[in-house]
């Protein structure tokens, strides 16, 4: 049953999911609160215009609030940091603080240099929590890595395969989970061609996290919609079993009727544009591993 009040509510956020992501976000980002955190713009991690990150910080957050680094989907060749404010606020809403990198995208760059960037980002902004910079208290807060679509892929390859933090002088151990969301994990063999320039086919097998679990990983929280026609959900499936197989420590859950814009929609405080269990979940893993 649709209560009458709340149809227009939703026929609007079925129209604005029609538009994609991008159409979405501008629309949710209007709405977005603006109280009850602050946002710091464009801290610099690497040299060149995307080599910053945008911090959401909630005002009451303590010593001890968790954070997350989220790292934006778009096929690896497009995205920004921009379009994920309605993120940042429901995350930062929540009492987690927040860190969202823009990276290098195709054709500036090739695998692995957007996952270089990411690992560059995380450890900045593991350096920042560590020394209570840009207005962070100091303390002993939990890091999250997060992903949704190509930003799942990254982040999921820093929580598998230790050597790209391990790089930037950050130990895989300092992870606390790993949030994805709608991820590419297992996506060989290539039929795109655009897919195929991006990823060099010697370097194909390093870019699949799968390939990389062997029960060391940090728990993970693997989520994905039922209805994702853009990236197949037996990719969550895959890197599930395998952590499953490894011993590792993983939550599974596909969304009957969830779309692959609608997993990260869902985090919406302002408009149903998804499931609000994910949100719900999501925090829920958020704050049973921060303790």
């Amino acid at each position: 049953m649709t209560f009458p009040l709340l149809r227009p509510v939703i026929a609007l956020g079925a129209a604005l999911a029609a538009f994609g992501l991008s159409g979405c976000a501008s629309a949710l980002n209007a709405a977005t609160s603006r109280a009850g955190y602050d946002v710091v713009s464009d801290i610099r991690y690497a040299p060149g215009t995307r080599g910053t990150y945008d911090l959401y910080r909630p005002e009451d957050a303590g010593a001890d609030a968790p954070a997350v680094v989220f790292i934006h989907g778009g096929s690896w060749d497009t995205g920004s940091k921009e379009i994920y404010r309605f993120l940042g606020q429901s995350l930062a809403s929540a009492g987690v603080i927040v860190a969202i990198p823009n990276y290098r995208l195709y054709p500036q760059t090739r695998f692995p240099g957007f996952v270089e960037d990411a690992a560059k980002a995380t450890a900045a902004f593991a350096s920042a929590l560590r020394n209570g910079e840009n207005g962070i208290p100091r303390g002993r807060h939990k890091l999250f890595l997060m992903g949704h679509s190509a930003g799942a892929e990254i982040a999921g390859l820093l929580a598998t395969d230790g050597r790209w933090l391990t790089q930037q002088g950050l130990p895989l151990r300092r992870i606390a989970g790993f949030i994805g969301l709608a991820g590419p994990y297992d996506f060989l063999p290539l039929t795109d061609e655009r897919y195929k320039s991006i990823f060099p086919e010697k370097l194909r097998a390093a870019s699949q996290p799968v390939n990389f679990v062997d029960g060391d990983e940090p728990p993970m929280l693997l989520i994905a919609g039922a209805a994702d026609e853009t990236v197949d959900p037996k990719n969550t499936r895959s890197l599930a079993a395998k952590v499953r197989a490894a011993g590792g420590s993983v939550e599974e859950t596909l969304y009957p009727g969830v779309s692959h814009v609608g997993a990260i929609t869902a985090f919406a405080t302002t408009l149903p544009l998804g499931d609000r269990d994910i949100r719900a979940q999501t925090l829920h893993f958020i704050r049973d591993h921060a303790r």
